[in-house]
Formats: structure tokens, sequence, C-alpha cells
């Protein structure tokens, strides 16, 4: 199972917070996924389609609970794809038109409803089962171990804009892009993802989250302390490289058998261990030698070859 699915299913069993949560509920799952068909004056038509089980189990048991009305339900499955495609139809019947207001779809004067119904959404509670619905009709959330990313695919650029402020009134900024025949209402941040997904009651996908969090901030962490490394390991080399070209040039302009005993000690030691950083170099010393005696031993010799040069 994806972790959108994981998701899904488990937004789809949270408990409402009141009676009017599950109405919310419904509402986004119709308004997102559902398709409306009119056939005359006061003659309509309400087809949910879906491959997700949990908006299917949600859309029926909601449907029965809440609406009572006549619902047909077919499973198909693909032949190409080999899954399951759910099929709920709520055919024309005399309280459809009643329902579909209820639900926000239409208003009393059968007008349909290009955002999202404010009666639906007046409480608080409410606003956060409408989303949930939302998400679980059309929601993506990718897998926590790659990038963080939440959205939910709708039709219309109202509804979309609607439903994104509607996000942000629980304190979770939403953005909105639009996609080829439809708009997305999109999260990024996984700090704010993993907020909304803890307000709408997923706590297994939070923990999901916080431990993906973790693992990627101590691969970050050893990816760091191993690039500082080598970095340093990078420098190492580079000094040490330049360290014996100043010796080589020490000999070939006659100065290395006049110099003090302390460099001339250093350049034996160097010599005999060219790849050591000063630090390991010191330790080679008798006695051990710091890392920034060592340093200004080397910054003696390049003062000798500088003045040499004048």
């Amino acid at each position: 199972m994806s972790f959108t699915a994981e998701v899904r299913d488990e937004l789809s069993r949270c408990v409402p917070a009141c009676e009017y949560c599950n109405l919310a509920t419904l509402a986004a799952l119709t308004r997102v996924c559902g398709t409306l068909g009119v056939s005359g004056s006061g003659r309509y038509r309400l087809q949910v389609a879906t491959e997700t089980g949990a908006v299917a189990r949600t859309m029926i048991g909601l449907t029965h609970q809440m609406l009572k009305l006549e619902t047909e339900f077919t499973v198909r499955k693909s032949v190409l794809h080999r899954v399951r495609n759910y099929l709920i139809v709520l055919p024309d019947q005399p309280d459809l038109e009643k329902a579909l207001v209820l639900l926000g779809i239409l208003d009393r004067s059968g007008g349909l409803v290009r955002g999202v119904p404010h009666h639906v959404v007046a409480r608080d509670c409410c606003r956060l089962s409408y989303i949930r619905g939302s998400l679980i009709a059309g929601g993506f959330v990718a897998d926590p171990r790659g990038d963080f990313h939440l959205e939910i695919s709708v039709q219309g650029e109202e509804y979309a804009r609607a439903l994104a402020d509607l996000i942000g009134q629980v304190g979770v900024p939403a953005r909105v892009n639009a996609r080829r025949g439809s708009f997305a209402v999109y999260i990024k941040s996984a700090r704010d993802i993993r907020r909304l997904l803890e307000m709408l009651g997923a706590a297994r996908s939070v923990r999901d989250i916080d431990e993906a969090r973790a693992m990627k901030s101590v691969k970050n962490d050893v990816n760091r302390r191993v690039n500082a490394e080598l970095a340093n390991q990078g420098r190492s080399a580079a000094g040490a490289q330049r360290q014996i070209e100043m010796i080589e040039r020490l000999e070939r302009e006659g100065l290395r058998q006049s110099l003090p005993d302390a460099l001339a000690d250093f350049c034996d030691l160097r010599e005999r261990y060219p790849d050591l950083s000063l630090r390991d170099l010191g330790q080679m010393a008798d006695p051990p030698l710091s890392k920034s005696a060592l340093y200004h031993r080397v910054l003696r010799i390049e003062r000798l070859l500088d003045g040499a040069e004048l």
C-alpha cells in the first residue's frame, strides 16, 4: 500500500467530533470526486467513480447514514491496469435535490455552488472534516522518505482557491497550481504537512513522517561530516604537497644545508611522511609537536624563500 493510500485509509476511519462533521466529510467527497448529471428540471443523477477503497467505503457509509438515499454500487476491474474501480451512483429520486442542497453542491435556487459551502464548514471541527474528506477523495501525500509533498486535485479554480483558503483558516498555508484539466491545492513544507495531518487525526501517518524526518536528519548530519572530512583531507593533501615543493626549492637554491635545526627537522619529517596532515605529522616527531608549532615552521620556511627571491 502506498503512503497516500495509508493516509487516506487512516483518515477515513476518524471519528467525527460533532453530529455535523460527517456531513462535511460527505460534502467534500461528493464535491471533489463526484459528477452531477442533469436530465431536466429538478432531475439529477450523482455519480462517484474511484479506485480508492477508502473513498468508496466512506461515500457509501455516510450516504446511507446521513441521506438515506437509494445507492447503486458497482465494482469493476480494469484488465489493463489490474486495479479495481468503484462506481457509486445516486439515481434520480425524490429527495436527491434536497440532499444536493444540504451537501452544498446546489444552492436553494438550483444553481451550482462553485466554492466551499459556508453552512457545511460553520464549525471549526467541520472545517477539519471537510478538509479530511477532500484529502480522502483527491489527495496525494508523497512518501516522506523522499520529498515532502501533499496535494489535493480538484476541478475549478474558484473551488481550488476556496479550499486553499479553508486550509489556511486552520493555520496551514496552501497554494494553488494549475494542472492539465484540473487544479492542485498543495503544501510543500514538511512541518505544515505534519501539522495538517495531525489536526486531521492521522496520528500513524504523523509518526511515519517524524521517523522519516529523523532519519533524513541523521543522514544529512553524516553527509555533512563526511564532506567536511573529505574537504579537510583535500586541504591537508594540498598543503603537504606544497610543503614538499618548498623543500625541493630549498634544495635547488642551496638553502637547506644552512637551515636552523627546527626547520631542518621539519623538512626531514615531511619527506619521511609526505601524506600526513600537520596534526598527524606532529605526532611522529620526537618529542611530539603540536599542529600550531609545525605550522609556524612552515611559515618560517615561506618567509625564508620569499627573502631569497629578493
